[in-house]
């Protein structure tokens, strides 16, 4: 049994993946292809270029410094949802 000192610190996200499982390719074929249809909305993805951009000029307001980690997190988040998704998948196509 693993004890509190076992454990490394981690990341919100590298926590995610563990609790999820994401190494493993256990989903189901129509989960998987569900997950991999999952994505941020253009509004998101227009707001995420505009944060990195004022980012990389040192011109964002301290509410917005905030909201940029929120969307990185989520990126890596769905990144692991899809890595598993694909892992799935591929491993139905190797059956």
């Amino acid at each position: 049994m693993r004890t509190n000192e076992d454990v490394p610190r981690s990341s919100e996200v590298a926590i995610f993946g563990r609790l999820l499982r994401a190494d493993e390719g256990n989903l189901s074929p129509e989960l998987a292809r569900y997950l991999l249809t999952v994505g941020f909305e253009p509004s998101d993805q227009a707001r995420m270029q505009d944060l990195a951009t004022r980012n990389q000029e040192g011109a964002l307001s301290p509410e917005e410094k905030e909201e940029l980690p929120s969307y990185v997190k989520a990126g890596h988040l769905l990144a692991l949802l899809h890595s598993k998704a694909r892992k799935s998948l591929g491993k139905q196509q190797a059956s």
